[in-house]
């Protein structure tokens, strides 16, 4: 392909994207194929000369489009949407088109200095001390990971990674159950290892960690001998939206000197809004923070805001310096590199300045605060309804639910036909949790082109599948 070419299909391209969005609607919202489906598709063999790309563009909507599952269609209500705003969109594609990688400041010093003002302008969107730094990651997991990591290295007197964990002292991390398990994967990955993650029980209706109970723990790893190394919080767990107190977690970690990291993947986003800081109150005293603007604030995925209190402490954890890499003759600058695990980076911050100037704070926040309205105007009716019952209450836009006719005996198990019922159909999408070992139904408003009437015929599909099981 020539660039005139390129062009041509770029603007073919564009016209097609606007397109698909705009007739989303029209489409089930997860994938209807069978496993093996795709891939059968798909010749076995590459080609060995070269394709015509109408005939690629053609196949593309023949074979991929059926089996993709449309994260941006308005009507998608499972886990928490990967967005896609148009600004967005717009700015992966000028980041494609110059395809720079941004590890170092001499690399790409736009995308460096840009990436330092972005995460400044979120620090102060979601009102943030300005004692807090922040760098872009891929996700939350890397976040994640990348505190665990300086923790543990806290823990070991910055020792684990020259050493090994090998004859260390074992290290404990504290946390609910209530939390993603990505924070899992990162002691696997941290070699702190499963059976050093200590799980605080949850009280009150926001299934929050247990303040006294986590002060326990703590006292009773150190008469055993062991070394905690630091508590992961969370505000808007992924299963039903627990949140932990804050401020009484940093107080207990005060007391031990214990690093705190707080996982607010999906929730954080709304701290742009003022009224809702209160469900993250004392996270001034975090040691670091993450959330992911490619959730509710329409960012193109990926980019997750990591926040630390303490650059030094993760630039010592994660840093390597060989000689190719250093910048000479310039001082202060930084290299985002170090602050991430791994060395190459995308130009990230291009497209939160895009969206951030398209929409504006207060069009966002608009956006938000419609989105949790709409939830709980969803939660009340079916409140309302003889059949259902509202299992955890509204956080932000997220609550669970349970179908439980009279007479229903394995409500579980009916549950969950419920929602592969919904998830078939097509015109919804919906997923399944457990709360207290019980299954439930998860809802949530958070695509960034849902309406009002989406959310209204959410209610009408789901009651509508739920009393055809009744009869059938």
């Amino acid at each position: 392909m020539n660039w005139t070419d390129f062009a041509g299909w770029g603007r073919r391209v564009a016209d097609w994207a606007a397109d698909y969005h705009q007739t989303l609607r029209q489409r089930p919202v997860r994938a209807q194929v069978k496993p093996g489906e795709i891939l059968n598709a798909l010749p076995e063999a590459p080609p060995e000369l070269a394709e015509e790309m109408e005939k690629i563009f053609a196949d593309f909507e023949k074979i991929v489009l059926p089996g993709m599952t449309h994260w941006q269609h308005p009507r998608f209500f499972a886990y928490f949407p990967a967005n896609a705003s148009p600004p967005s969109m717009l700015a992966e594609y000028l980041v494609t088109a110059m395809a720079a990688q941004c590890m170092l400041w001499q690399t790409s010093p736009a995308a460096t200095e840009m990436e330092t003002r972005m995460m400044d302008w979120l620090r102060q969107a979601v009102g943030l001390p300005g004692s807090f730094s922040g760098v872009i990651q891929d996700s939350a997991s890397t976040a994640t990971l990348a505190a665990v990591l300086t923790m543990r290295e806290r823990a070991l007197s910055w020792d684990g990674n020259k050493a090994g964990l090998s004859g260390q002292p074992r290290l404990r991390v504290y946390s609910s159950n209530e939390v993603h398990t990505s924070i899992d994967r990162a002691i696997w990955i941290s070699g702190i290892g499963q059976d050093n993650l200590v799980r605080i029980p949850v009280l009150g209706p926001r299934r929050s960690m247990d303040p006294d109970a986590l002060r326990a723990a703590i006292e009773a790893d150190l008469a055993a001998g062991f070394r905690p190394a630091g508590i992961i919080a969370c505000t808007g767990g992924t299963g039903v939206g627990a949140s932990d107190d804050v401020g009484a977690v940093v107080t207990v970690a005060k007391d031990f000197g214990l690093y705190v990291h707080l996982d607010a993947a999906w929730a954080g986003a709304a701290m742009i809004v003022p009224e809702y800081r209160e469900l993250w109150e004392g996270v001034d005293g975090v040691d670091s923070m993450v959330f992911n603007p490619h959730k509710w604030l329409g960012a193109q995925f990926d980019c997750s805001a990591h926040f630390v209190r303490d650059p030094e402490d993760l630039v010592r954890t994660l840093a390597i310096r060989p000689e190719y890499l250093k910048t000479h003759g310039h001082d202060g600058i930084v290299n985002y590199s170090e602050w991430s695990v791994p060395l190459g980076r995308r130009f990230r911050a291009l497209k939160l300045w895009f969206l951030m100037r398209s929409y504006g704070l207060e069009g966002l926040r608009g956006r938000l605060r419609n989105h949790v309205d709409w939830s709980a105007a969803l939660a009340e009716r079916l409140r309302a309804e003889p059949d259902f019952e509202i299992t955890s209450e509204p956080v932000l836009s997220l609550f669970s639910f349970r179908f439980s006719p009279e007479g229903a005996r394995d409500l579980d198990t009916l549950n969950q036909r419920l929602v592969d019922t919904i998830n078939d159909d097509g015109r919804i999408y919906l997923t399944q949790t457990l709360l207290d070992g019980a299954k439930v139904v998860r809802f949530q408003v958070g695509q960034f082109d849902c309406t009002q009437e989406d959310v209204a015929f959410a209610f009408d599909v789901i009651t509508e599948i739920a009393r055809n099981m009744e009869t059938a």
